[in-house]
């Protein structure tokens, strides 16, 4: 059974020493009352925040307890209140970033190249966001900071930690140079630099939960670094279980979460997703989302196979803002009554996207999903294709499709695994530079040669019965460079079209590139057996300019490879769709969700309201199970079905931004 909360919130309480009378309005019954009301089953708490004030009674460091708290048992009231209400209580406790650190032990910072300390989120002063190195003498200050949590809180009373603000950074103190030095890292090679900031990041994770796990055996454990990709798989032993922070309109976007749910879920952890109740990130006072948009990111993550965590930030007075958990709990009600159907349920999915990231982890950073990942996320969902992201290391059998995006660098290992697949039935559709070897040898896997980078800035496609059928028979221009190709031993599925020229020098034509010339380039899309190949970065094109001929193009090569898709549905490509199986309950269940992102402001992208789609007309993959009946959940109304062989069809009157449709029978 899943122990993951689906009805969390992150509570912060990052508070001034200048603000008085901190927690003077807190009363522990009305604080989880509200709480339950707006059926929240777990709320992280505060131990210390970021700017380095603890919110207990420390035994070990009484001096550093808020000095302006009226109730220096804060910590230990919530946890009291909400126990009482079967509401879990994570700790939270930051570990990067904490100004009295700052101020009091400088020599803690990690300093750039100039010696000046590093400011992860260049915002300027004042601020805590210098961040602290963990080969400093903080370590040994960072478990006795846990060592008197749990002397205070005591070991029963302790639900879970959630440690804060993680990140690889390029530190020149001389405790890192020296280290890196001994342990043979190039100290003059950026990407050796960070591939040891991502070695002493793991240790120090791994010495930290060894601490944990010693005193607190049954205690979750969670290290939040604002993303989370391949890079995490050499410590995720250290983990109980993820929390994805994604807060769409706090810098992540919309295109965030989807990206990395669809990766995280294959690590064999259970997963919370994470957005924020503010209008805008976090420390936002007093805004509020538009229900329409928390609906959605809530929703997303429960029909993604995680649970939800929703961040909010408590009053100095210690009182909960009555309209915040009006809003919560308008989502949270909802989630509450499809939770049973959705715990211990699985994505289904048709295709695996392997992700860039896995090659580019090295450079550090956060938000790390390049935008090829992004256009393939997109494109798919829009074309309500089922499917997981992956690297290199896990098991390509699963899956009827891999897409290799614009940039998967070859390796031999990779091809290897990738023709083994295809001889065992697996397709293939990879685009660009994704296997491109640095000689002219031929790529086994596609049937081609790869000569380099097409000489044109922009050129044409030129659809035809096969790809891109259902276009104008014309050029559609491609708005992005190309690679120059031939093909060996596969198939031309489409060619391109050159321009007349480059606009470079003294030619050039009108606002942009020139028009097409009408002459044949080199191959646009080749086919060897079940192996597509484009030689255009579709990904990244759709992600920059959205044009509709790629989607199209893309679709049409699926539909040559798959015989079966597990979704389909008469609806907008706004519609999302996702199909999950709940053993436990002889269910599957499609979730549809239709809800659109606007940018009304110059800053975010948000969604202000739901727009009804009538008369859905779906066709869902169940596969030799027998349906005996549907129904839509929360309303449990029945739902009339056709059921002919391994699909099912049926009709929705009428969709208002999130339904979950559920499926029962035997198999």
């Amino acid at each position: 059974m899943s122990n993951v909360s689906y009805r969390q919130v992150h509570l912060d309480f990052h508070t001034s020493e200048y603000i008085p009378d901190v927690a003077n309005g807190f009363d522990g019954e009305e604080f989880a009352e509200t709480l339950l009301a707006a059926y929240v089953d777990s709320v992280t708490c505060f131990a210390r925040c970021h700017h380095g004030w603890l919110y207990y009674p420390s035994k070990n460091r009484p001096d550093l307890i808020h000095p302006n708290i009226k109730n220096r048992e804060l910590l230990l009231e919530q946890i009291n209140a909400c126990h009482q209400k079967d509401i879990k209580v994570p700790i939270y406790t930051t570990v990067q970033w904490d100004a009295y650190i700052a101020r009091e032990f400088p020599e803690w910072l990690s300093i750039d190249e100039s010696g000046k300390y590093i400011n992860t989120q260049n915002v300027p002063e004042p601020h805590f966001y210098y961040t602290i190195c963990l080969n400093s003498d903080y370590r040994t200050y960072f478990k006795e900071h846990l060592q008197d949590i749990i002397d205070v809180v005591e070991i029963n009373n302790i639900d879970g930690f959630f440690l804060d603000i993680l990140f690889e950074v390029d530190c020149h103190c001389d405790r890192c140079i020296n280290k890196m030095q001994e342990l043979d890292f190039n100290v003059n090679s950026l990407n050796e630099r960070m591939k040891y900031a991502t070695y002493m990041l793991n240790e120090f994770k791994k010495e930290i939960s060894e601490f944990i796990k010693e005193r607190v055996p049954h205690a979750g454990i969670f290290y939040n670094s604002s993303h989370v990709g391949p890079k995490i798989k050499p410590s995720l032993n250290d983990y109980t279980h993820l929390e994805l922070e994604s807060l769409p309109s706090g810098g992540w976007g919309y295109d965030h979460f989807p990206s990395t749910v669809r990766y995280a879920r294959k690590l064999g952890k259970e997963i919370i997703g994470m957005t924020g109740k503010f209008h805008t990130y976090w420390g936002d006072f007093h805004s509020l989302k538009n229900k329409a948009a928390l609906e959605f990111e809530c929703f997303n993550m429960i029909a993604s196979g995680a649970g939800s965590s929703i961040g909010d930030q408590l009053h100095p007075s210690g009182k909960l803002s009555p309209g915040s958990y009006q809003l919560i709990g308008s989502v949270y009600e909802r989630i509450s009554k499809m939770e049973d159907y959705c715990r211990d349920s699985t994505c289904l999915t048709e295709i695996a996207v392997l992700t860039p990231e896995e090659q580019t982890m090295e450079k550090g950073g956060n938000l790390g999903v390049d935008p090829s990942l992004i256009g393939a996320v997109r494109l798919l969902q829009e074309l309500s294709y089922q499917f997981d992201i992956i690297d290199s290391n896990m098991v390509f059998e699963d899956y009827k499709l891999i897409i290799l995006p614009d940039h998967i660098q070859y390796s031999k290992e990779l091809e290897n695994k990738l023709l083994q697949y295809t001889s065992s039935g697996g397709k293939v559709i990879a685009t660009h530079k994704s296997l491109a070897k640095d000689n002219e040898s031929e790529n086994k896997l596609f049937g081609i040669n790869w000569l380099g980078e097409s000489y044109f800035d922009r050129e044409f496609v030129l659809p035809n019965e096969t790809i891109g059928k259902n276009l104008h028979p014309e050029e559609y221009v491609m708005y992005k460079k190309g690679s120059k190709v031939e093909a060996t031993k596969a198939d031309v599925l489409m060619h391109s079209v050159q321009p007349y020229f480059n606009r470079e020098g003294k030619t050039f034509c009108s606002h942009q590139h020139s028009p097409s010339s009408k002459q044949l380039g080199h191959p646009a899309v080749t086919m060897l057996d079940q192996v597509i190949y484009f030689s255009h970065p579709i990904f990244d094109i759709y992600r920059k300019n959205a044009p509709f001929w790629c989607k199209a193009m893309l679709n049409d090569a699926i539909k040559m490879v798959l015989d079966k898709k597990l979704v389909e549905h008469n609806g907008p490509a706004t519609l999302i769709t996702s199909l999950q199986v709940n053993e436990n309950r002889n269910a599957k269940m499609v979730h549809l969700l239709h809800y659109i992102t606007e940018k009304k402001s110059e800053d975010i992208y948000t969604i202000e309201e739901t727009i009804p789609l009538y008369h859905l007309d779906l066709k869902v993959h169940v596969g030799d199970m027998t349906v005996t009946q549907l129904k839509s959940i929360p309303t449990t109304k029945k739902i009339d079905f056709d059921q002919k062989g391994e699909y099912v069809t049926f009709q929705i009157d009428k969709l208002d931004g999130h339904m979950l449709v559920v499926m029962e029978g035997e198999n």
